[in-house]
């Protein structure tokens, strides 16, 4: 007997991806009233390559969920603990308008909490359901996705499937690899630092022959007896990754296992290629729109997904309940609507943060430029307030206005737009 609940024939909003950017965006237009539908291909709870972290951008979205106290409980993370090129230095998150606190929580957990708050707002969560197909009609309309041999109409398609995006691809949604990209693997490990307040960022991160690779290596603390332990290489299409980020994991595992008290071999390794910064064109169509990794957004300069997933979903419901998004008596398009949002949303940032990571790949710059910067206790936390995307529009300081400037003129010299139609 098949345990999989019976498909509806039609919905209002169907949902595909159940991560946070497709639970996020769920629960946000159910709690306007609109029906919603979320289809998700695995099985829940369902891992998830990931750093696990949630910054103070996240922790205000999991807030707007009301799911603050939750994420607090498990564990609270004041800020980073770089280290690099002789020096060490610790970074508390930014205080302003974001808040300063961050916490971290295994996406095994994270999402499926995220999926009971959907369900708890009125949507349907189905999982084990993959999409196959798409059907449109004209002017770019979705009019029904296919699971097998079955058929479900409706009038919005929200596209949440993660970073490779199949159904993004049925629609034309694709992927530039000749902007900035990730390759990045992930671990478990027990630790005798695993409730440690701050995150380990080493931003000298070097393989098993003494080369330094374009990217850092991290450690969250997780609460739980674990920590999440992993590294990231930047790349792009002319400069490519050229190592086993694999063998770089067991590595970097080594060579932090003393100040990080692990016990035992990394576990459950994966691995993943992230888009970021907006590198994706085709992001949307008249009834329809990709959120998320879907539409590539992740910070290039740290990773950080999560925060545009939640923020993102909520971003989108808004657009889709207001004039700007199909629903229904109205007529709206989100074909320019969502990704020129995206664009007054993340452009600067995202534009800027490109352009700094794409500078990272060059081998000799990171040599040259991170000693400079690990000297300056100011200038790390100019840079994490930066990377971790908390400058505010409100903020008015030199470093905000300065990181406001440099993305305006990256986004006016960028070949390509963020989020290009």
């Amino acid at each position: 007997m098949d345990p999989r609940p019976r498909l509806p024939a039609s919905t209002d909003v169907l949902v595909v991806g159940c991560g946070p950017a497709g639970s996020a965006t769920a629960t946000w237009l159910a709690r306007s009233g609109r029906e919603v539908t979320v289809f998700d291909a695995a099985q829940f709870p369902r891992d998830k390559t990931c750093g696990d972290g949630l910054t103070p951008r996240a922790i205000g979205e999991v807030d707007r969920l009301g799911l603050g106290s939750w994420a607090r409980e498990r564990v609270t993370i004041r800020g980073l603990e770089l280290r690099g090129f002789g020096h060490e230095r610790r970074v508390p998150w930014p205080a302003g308008e974001h808040g300063g606190v961050g916490s971290a929580v295994r996406r095994t957990v994270f999402d499926d909490r995220l999926r009971q708050a959907a369900v708890e707002a009125g949507a349907t969560v189905i999982d084990g359901v993959r999409v196959t197909g798409v059907d449109t009609g004209d002017d770019d309309e979705v009019t029904a996705v296919r699971v097998g041999g079955e058929r479900v109409a409706c009038r919005t398609l929200v596209i949440a499937d993660g970073v490779r995006s199949p159904v993004g691809r049925l629609l034309g949604r694709t992927w530039h690899r000749d902007s900035v990209y990730a390759v990045a693997a992930r671990s478990y490990v027990r630790s005798g630092r695993h409730d440690h307040p701050w995150i380990g960022s080493d931003l000298e991160l070097r393989d098993e022959t003494g080369v330094i690779q374009p990217g850092y290596g991290w450690v969250f603390p997780l609460g739980d007896g674990e920590v999440n332990l992993g590294v990231g290489a930047l790349a792009t299409a002319s400069r490519p990754a050229n190592v086993a980020v694999k063998d770089l994991l067991q590595h970097y595992a080594r060579s932090v296992r003393g100040s990080w008290e692990l016990e035992g071999e990394p576990r459950a390794v994966t691995s993943a290629l992230l888009p970021m910064g907006g590198a994706v064109s085709g992001v949307a169509g008249r009834n329809w729109a990709a959120v998320g990794d879907a539409a590539a957004c992740v910070n290039p300069l740290n990773g950080e997904g999560i925060d545009y997933a939640l923020e993102g979903g909520r971003l989108l419901a808004d657009l889709i309940v207001g004039d700007g998004g199909p629903s229904p008596g109205t007529r709206g398009d989100l074909t320019r609507a969502w990704p020129e949002l995206l664009r007054r949303t993340y452009g600067e940032s995202f534009a800027i943060a490109r352009d700094a990571a794409r500078l990272l790949t060059f081998p000799r710059f990171l040599p040259v430029a991170g000693p400079i910067g690990m000297r300056s206790q100011t200038l790390m936390t100019a840079a994490v307030r930066c990377m971790s995307n908390t400058v505010a529009d409100s903020d008015r300081d030199v470093v905000a206005r300065g990181w406001r400037a440099a993305g305006s003129v990256a986004r006016r010299l960028d070949r390509r737009p963020l989020f290009a139609d």
